[in-house]
């Protein structure tokens, strides 16, 4: 099956009424997530997991976790542009000069350019997706355990040098993922361990129990402890629609965006976050007028809200082609698909061409329902801000634990989600990122199950990893990666202890 006759197979999948209605639902809860100060799209897939269980059609479950993630970075310009506070970690760098340019009563221009720099690098993303997709799938046929070993390694390193925190904690959430993941039985001997000599246990800890404790109550538990004040900066949006001068200035940092947003989206760990920033700071480079940023300059709005939404569906690329989530949003997707009992990777395309067309058409539909949704409706989602947090965070907890119990129908679902509560709310309180948790509870098994086949091969011989082009060229690169860190690390420490000269 070509690109061409895939997608049309995919819009075929993707206009019929169910996958529609899931579709916008999707995109609503997406934007809603993206402007409620808070949760996060992660958090929310998390605790809509169970849903998955229910939903009959795979298809139609993906293409709503997808809306969600794709939504919310849609709905995260409003709070960052109107009240100065992101919605989503994604819209931080919105704050700078969209709050500038709303003080200045140019919020309608803030709030329309967001949304059609969304919704271009959205579709260029997706577009991208269309025709790099498959060659990779075809491309990564070739992988035997020893490739899948050094990409999931390499895959969790970026995730711990990328997400922006400290690489210690980082390293530390990361072998903690691993130590969960390694709890039950043993995948090659099939022994038990770990398991403290529960019953229960013996099929290890449940992913989707894990993501709405960590995600979803230990978020709430933390966000309960901040009292934010939202004022809205004016109550008067003014002109949606940016004037030719708007587009004029913000066109290249539309199309800068989409191109940062894009490939810094497929590596893992790259994600929404470090693409804004990277647009931010390269349109200030390029900027006749850098002073103006900070001030209220429109590239500064439009730039990094195209790379975030251009990144956020980039992202889709490594995880339909090669099975390795990208970010934590992305790694509740891949578990929606495990539920399902599908497993995304190469042979995704060939065995579920439905799920793999069908998924990518939706995206072209949901970004143009996301433009739509953003535009004319900006009143009713500022509105949602009244809604006190403290309302909102009971009836969450409720169906969190309704939902976990709802998988197995098991009590001790509900007291493994207490305690990733606990955990992911300690990790918050003590500054770590919690991010690389649950990528390393997914990758985890791949990374120990493509080790050990690749040692059965090799009779034990470890040049197995660097006798073989593509893997060896991987576990290069994951040296490199790691050498070029230390260096960093070695050259601020010791800058740090320079005394100025007297």
């Amino acid at each position: 099956m070509d690109i061409f006759t895939g997608l049309i197979n995919g819009f075929s999948i993707a206009l019929t009424g169910t996958n529609m209605l899931f579709c916008l639902l999707g995109a609503v809860i997406g934007t809603a997530v993206g402007v409620l100060p808070g949760l996060g799209p992660a958090a929310t897939i998390a605790l809509l997991l169970p849903m998955t269980y229910v939903i009959g059609s795979p298809v139609t479950a993906i293409i709503m976790m997808a809306g969600i993630y794709y939504g919310a970075m849609y709905g995260g310009s409003t709070t960052s542009i109107l009240l100065n506070l992101p919605g989503e970690a994604a819209s931080v760098v919105t704050c700078i000069d969209g709050y500038q340019m709303a003080k200045k009563g140019r919020a309608g221009a803030a709030l329309g350019i967001a949304a059609i720099g969304s919704f271009i690098a959205g579709t260029v993303a997706v577009v991208g997706l269309t025709f790099f997709a498959p060659p990779l799938a075809e491309f990564a046929l070739d992988f035997g355990p020893p490739e899948y070993f050094a990409l999931t390694t390499l895959g969790l390193l970026l995730a711990v040098t990328l997400s922006g925190g400290s690489i210690i904690k980082g390293l530390i959430i990361l072998f903690v993922g691993l130590l969960l993941a390694m709890v039950g039985l043993d995948p090659i001997s099939g022994k038990i361990r770990f398991t403290f000599g529960s019953i229960v246990l013996q099929g290890g800890f449940d992913f989707v129990t894990l993501a709405m404790g960590v995600f979803g109550l230990g978020e709430i538990l933390y966000n309960l402890e901040s009292t934010v004040k939202t004022e809205i900066v004016t109550t008067k949006i003014g002109k949606i629609f940016p004037t030719l001068k708007d587009w004029a200035d913000s066109k290249w940092a539309i199309f800068r965006g989409s191109v940062i947003g894009f490939f810094i989206g497929i590596i893992p760990g790259g994600g929404a976050v470090i693409s804004s920033l990277a647009s931010y700071a390269v349109e200030k480079k390029y900027s006749k007028h850098p002073e103006e940023f900070g001030q209220g300059a429109i590239q500064g709005v439009a730039g990094p809200e195209s790379a975030n939404n251009a990144a956020s569906s980039s992202s889709f690329i490594p995880l339909l082609t090669l099975g390795i989530p990208g970010n934590a949003a992305i790694a509740m997707i891949f578990a929606a698909l495990m539920i399902q009992g599908i497993t995304p990777g190469p042979f995704l395309v060939a065995e579920h061409p439905d799920i793999f067309w069908g998924v990518i058409a939706s995206m072209y539909i949901g970004n143009a329902m996301l433009l739509v949704l953003n535009l004319p409706m900006v009143g009713l989602w500022v509105q949602m801000l009244r809604v006190p947090y403290g309302i909102l965070a009971p009836i969450i907890v409720l169906f969190t634990t309704i939902g976990v119990y709802s998988v197995q129908n098991q009590v001790f679902d509900i007291y493994s989600m207490l305690f990733f509560a606990a955990l992911g709310y300690g990790m918050r309180k003590l500054d770590f990122d919690p991010a690389p948790l649950p990528l390393a509870f997914v990758l985890g098994p791949m990374v120990e199950r493509s080790l050990r086949q690749s040692l059965l091969i090799s009779g034990g011989d470890l040049t197995i990893f660097v006798s073989r082009p593509i893997s060896g060229t991987l576990i290069a690169v994951f040296v490199l990666l790691i050498v070029g860190q230390t260096a960093f690390y070695i050259k601020r420490k010791m800058g740090g202890k320079k005394t100025p000269a007297t």
